[in-house]
């Protein structure tokens, strides 16, 4: 997916133009089409008999789903069954606003620069590495992924989890996998994918998992292909609303205590589909190395000591974007050099301006992206409503970052951690009955 530069007769904007024709060629296919539909399943494990007693989570993720979607398209289930729970204004995103960083961040209570996962495709100078979302082997490979993701907090502490479908839930980190997953298939039907939840539920006590993460595609998928406005989208929206709901009604029938908590990763914004940006063409090209994007572009110097110059060069050239050096990005995105703990982001990075996005080749772009600074385009906030034996009833609160998810889910499932997290518990106090 990415290239070395390696002559200095090309130019940056040659070799950025291949690069995002493979980018957006690998981007296009199925995501993991071939993946296999059986069920996997850790032997050997079980509630501990207290872990038995605790109540359930279901931590459900419309990828996608904008934190206005719910009212502007009339999601009569999620905006009934907000009411009888908990509602947020909208959820913050980390930046960037993508879909792996994101979801990452929900589950590990870190911002994406102190997880690793800094976007859904990067480079790694110290593995002389890429990480690509389309790529099986990084993707099942425990050693890209830090923190301590909720699954593995809940198997430390002899409780079973289910994974259908999260980042990071095929791999092994910290040498541990949900009891039950699924290896990522889109192929599966909206209704097989509810009966899979409920048939976790409906297992033996000493066998059935607390912890369920189900993770929901489709919106985000027409979001991109037709943009937050289009029919598609709206169709898409109802589709997720309605496998809520079904959801929500069969769970009911257990009587378990079931505690359900609908979130998305990010939100979705229009973009200028008819005045891309290009990147500048630099003299010294062939000592970078580049990670390219549609909002953020980042350059990796092979060479130290031509960052200053490089930097300075494309700083004359803005024009739709701003250029920022890594020790100097805004603190409020916790993505600068201080907060680098797996030395993975750029020396150079490059940030469009809403709404233009980088693109090279002869096609236009797709009309919907998200990535931008959530802070300053709004369209990226995310949805957050929780119902369920836990929460308080028709509770309203403010706007509040991902990463403060990570408390939450813990306090309700009665789990403890000592780690250090970027989260707090400002949301429990606001939406837990006491």
């Amino acid at each position: 997916m990415y290239l070395h530069l390696s002559s200095t007769t090309l130019t940056l904007a040659v070799m950025i133009r291949n690069l995002f024709l493979l980018y957006f060629i690998s981007c296009s296919l199925v995501a993991f089409a071939q993946a296999d539909t059986t069920q996997i399943v850790i032997p050997g494990r079980a509630n501990r008999l207290e872990q038995q007693e605790k109540p359930y989570v279901i931590l459900i993720s419309a990828d996608g789903f904008r934190y206005d979607y719910a009212e502007k398209y009339q999601a009569k289930h999620l905006l009934a069954l907000r009411e009888k729970g908990v509602q947020a204004t909208s959820m913050v995103p980390a930046f960037p606003s993508k879909t792996f960083p994101n979801h990452y961040s929900i589950v590990t209570g870190l911002y994406p620069a102190h997880h690793g996962l800094i976007n859904n495709q990067f480079y790694d100078p110290n593995r002389n590495e890429y990480y690509t979302i389309r790529d099986r082997s990084k993707v099942e490979d425990g050693s890209w992924y830090g923190g301590t993701p909720l699954w593995v907090l809940a198997e430390q502490q002899q409780m079973l989890t289910a994974c259908l479908f999260w980042v990071g839930s095929e791999a092994p980190i910290k040498g541990i996998m949900p009891t039950y997953h699924y290896q990522y298939n889109e192929q599966l039907p909206m209704e097989r994918r509810i009966n899979i939840v409920l048939d976790w539920l409906q297992l033996p006590e000493e066998k059935r998992p607390h912890l369920i993460t189900f993770y929901m595609p489709e919106v985000d998928h027409a979001g991109h292909r037709f943009g937050p406005d289009a029919p598609e989208t709206v169709q898409a929206v109802h589709e997720i609303d309605e496998a809520i709901g079904k959801l929500t009604e069969e769970v009911a029938k257990t009587g378990l205590p079931v505690n359900i908590v609908f979130v998305s990763d990010h939100g979705m914004t229009n973009v200028d589909m008819e005045h891309t940006l290009t990147v500048p063409s630099i003299k010294d090209s062939a000592n970078f190395i580049i990670s390219p994007g549609d909002v953020m572009v980042e350059l990796h110097a092979k060479n130290k000591k031509k960052v200053r110059k490089t930097y300075r060069q494309l700083k004359k050239n803005e024009e739709g974007f701003k250029t920022y050096l890594k020790q100097s990005l805004p603190e409020q995105w916790h993505y600068g050099s201080k907060d680098d703990t797996y030395n993975r982001i750029g020396d150079i990075i490059l940030i469009a301006n809403w709404p233009y996005i980088f693109h090279a080749g002869p096609n236009k772009p797709s009309p919907g992206h998200h990535g931008y600074d959530p802070a300053a385009v709004k369209e990226m906030h995310a949805s957050f409503y929780a119902w369920g034996s836990g929460f308080k009833k028709g509770q309203r609160i403010e706007s509040f970052e991902n990463v403060h998810l990570y408390p939450l889910i813990a306090e309700l499932l009665g789990l403890t951690y000592a780690h250090q997290i970027d989260g707090d518990k400002r949301v429990v106090e606001e939406v837990l009955k006491r």
